[in-house]
């Protein structure tokens, strides 16, 4: 899908473009390749002269590789942004592209993204440039809100763990945890720290790419103290996916304790019975031996109903003094 954006009395608006004759009717300031068909790069290298690198999407992670500014003046930028998906969370690499410098190409000042998959940072600027005007002015106005708004979905994400966490806190904390909810909570809280360390990797390859921009000299003042906001906020996003990394591990390690503490139950018990069945073993082997008891030739016929009267008080003994002393529990 080929996206066109371009600015009109202070606000973004898109069109999708599906023919390369359609571009020549537009100045845009934004063009976003989602999923690009082979066709859909040559348009677009075709009519702005730009140059896609075979890679973009690679899974680079040298930051030559990532961030760079050719020859021709166009600078690349290769970012990852968060899907914070319930179900299958995932970091979509998007591949930025932005001709400052060459005034002989009609990239001079078009910001182009490429990615495979639709971003949900990308839908939430779309929908904030249409309502607010004046927010953006150019291309690189694009870019530094991208990564603002990838900071707070970030945000959005975290507060989205804490309250999963807590809602797992409370079951845990509660004290009945039986292996069922032991082994739900594990898997919750799995999977939350799998979204947590994803949000962290997110955050810190933001805070490269925004370091980056600030590096490069391409800000003006006012774009230049927002990339320092917008470093501000990562640096506090750092902090609380630390603190949650923190309550993971407690949830875990409170987890195990009580699958630990259900596992001794169950080897007590074993260990009781154990014990309380030692005397009437002791006393079914004393009187089977082949020896000749003289309380049992005094008792006479009630001597089996004796040794089993024995037996059963032997075992019902140490039960009553265990179930005193709150073993059986």
């Amino acid at each position: 899908m080929l996206n066109i954006f371009s600015l009109a009395n202070g606000r973004l608006f898109q069109e999708e473009i599906e023919a390369l004759e359609e571009l020549s009717r537009f100045q845009p300031i934004w063009v976003d390749l989602e999923a690009p068909t082979i066709e859909e790069k040559r348009w677009v290298a075709q009519y702005y002269g730009l140059s896609i690198p075979e890679d973009a999407m690679d899974e680079d992670i040298e930051e030559s590789a990532r961030f760079y500014e050719e020859d021709n003046g166009e600078l690349h930028i290769r970012s990852d942004f968060l899907i914070a998906d319930d179900e299958e969370p995932q970091n979509v690499r998007v591949a930025f592209i932005l001709n400052q410098h060459n005034e002989q190409l009609r990239s001079k000042g078009v910001l182009f993204s490429i990615h495979d998959e639709d971003v949900p940072v990308f839908r939430l600027l779309r929908l904030r440039a249409r309502r607010a005007p004046g927010l953006i002015e150019d291309a690189k106005d694009v870019l530094l809100k991208l990564f603002d708004a990838d900071a707070e979905y970030s945000a959005d994400a975290l507060e989205g763990i804490y309250d999963e966490l807590e809602k797992v806190s409370k079951e845990v904390l509660a004290g009945e945890v039986t292996d069922t909810l032991a082994g739900e909570v594990l898997g919750e809280i799995a999977r939350q720290e799998d979204l947590n360390g994803r949000i962290r990797r997110n955050v810190m390859d933001t805070r490269r790419a925004v370091s980056f921009m600030m590096r490069s000299r391409m800000l003006s003042a006012g774009q230049f103290e927002e990339a320092r906001q917008i470093l501000r906020d990562i640096e506090s996003l750092d902090n609380h996916t630390a603190f949650l990394f923190d309550k993971i591990n407690f949830l875990m390690d409170a987890t195990v304790g009580f699958i630990n503490i259900n596992q001794n139950k169950i080897i007590k018990i074993f260990s009781v019975a154990s014990v309380a069945l030692l005397p009437p073993t002791l006393v079914a082997s004393l009187y089977g031996m082949n020896l000749k008891f003289p309380e049992l030739e005094i008792l006479g016929s009630i001597s089996y109903p004796y040794v089993l009267i024995l037996m059963a008080a032997s075992a019902l003994v140490p039960m009553w003094y265990f179930r005193k002393r709150g073993w059986l529990r």
